[in-house]
């Protein structure tokens, strides 16, 4: 019957196992991880630990930290490829901006966060992959403020993971959900929630991702990506930075784009606010990110970009930031030093 009340398991019929050890856990932890092959995760920095841990069963955090119970946290990520760390130092300024703006003192200066993240990658012998890192306002308890945390905390950990220069095109929605605030969008801060709603949005509906609109009905950002376009005069423009994070691929890629004008290809690069139609009406469109590092955008809630196809500026630009990757000037890469 439809008013009928679904059956209520008996609780006291479920016994709940109770570890008599640290080490009879740990057993079971590494059991788990065991079965796991290819090991996706290398290594791992707890500054709980002080030190970089190579066991996966033993990567994790305190519940009682407050990036856990309160999404009091900041994080950012880096790309190692071919050995190299790519814009670690672009992400870490942003990621200690992102900490100011949360009110988290790091544990340590810069200058040792820094090192840290080489030995990590070093540690990890990882040639390919990303880097991600975090700043808590630390374990402590289970309140909403951190004054009882002791000290803030720092994690990072190596994911071993294949990713190439995306030549195939997406199709994406425009999001229902609300996108942040301008204080928020603009701290990359754990509360990623919004982030990942659009994303599953997106994903019931047949698409890649989304695209979010602001309440000025201007054209924002993607879920985790910027967003840039080509118009039909061959301008590349990217939405402006103030309502919504600044991309370091997306400035990398402005810093880079103005070789394509000196070659003629573009007419101008600028970052600019577009309505949906202007950006709908767009000859090409792209995500851009860091492990992708540009991706073709070909349809837009079912209205075709420009012709339908991958644009060919869109992989010019795509082309630039690979070979930066790649091949890149040292300030954008870091060899890491293996053992």
């Amino acid at each position: 019957m439809a008013d009928q009340k679904p059956e209520v398991e008996n609780g006291e019929d479920v016994k709940v196992h109770v570890f008599s050890s640290a080490t009879e856990l740990l057993g079971k932890l590494q059991e788990k991880w065991s079965s796991v092959k290819p090991q996706p995760y290398p290594a791992m920095y707890s500054s709980v630990f002080a030190g970089i841990i190579l066991d996966p069963a033993m990567m994790v955090i305190p519940m009682d930290d407050h990036m856990v119970h309160r999404g009091h946290g900041v994080f950012d990520t880096s790309i190692i490829l071919d050995g190299h760390l790519y814009e670690l130092d672009v992400h870490l300024n942003r990621f200690l901006r992102s900490a100011s703006k949360a009110r988290i003192v790091p544990p340590f200066p810069q200058s040792k966060l820094r090192s840290i993240l080489i030995q990590l990658s070093a540690a990890s012998q990882c040639r390919k992959g990303t880097l991600r890192y975090w700043l808590s306002a630390g374990p402590g308890d289970f309140l909403l403020s951190p004054a009882g945390c002791p000290k803030s905390a720092f994690y990072a950990v190596v994911i071993d993971e294949d990713f190439a220069q995306c030549k195939e095109g997406v199709k994406v929605i425009t999001s229902t959900i609300p996108m942040k605030t301008p204080l928020f969008a603009n701290m990359k801060n754990v509360n990623y929630l919004p982030n990942v709603l659009s994303k599953m949005e997106a994903e019931d509906q047949g698409a890649f991702a989304s695209i979010w609109v602001d309440e000025e009905g201007y054209i924002a950002e993607g879920p985790n990506v910027n967003v840039g376009f080509i118009t039909h005069d061959k301008e590349l423009i990217l939405p402006l930075f103030d309502k919504i994070l600044r991309g370091c691929t997306a400035a990398r890629l402005l810093e880079l784009a103005p070789k394509l004008v000196e070659q003629g290809r573009l007419k101008s690069v600028r970052t600019d606010n577009l309505t949906v139609a202007e950006a709908k009406g767009a000859a090409e469109m792209m995500y851009i990110g860091s492990t992708l590092p540009v991706l073709p955008i070909i349809a837009w809630d079912d209205k075709l970009i420009g012709d339908g196809k991958v644009g060919e500026l869109t992989m010019a630009l795509s082309d630039l930031l690979w070979e930066d990757m790649v091949a890149g000037p040292e300030t954008q890469r870091i060899p890491v030093p293996y053992a």
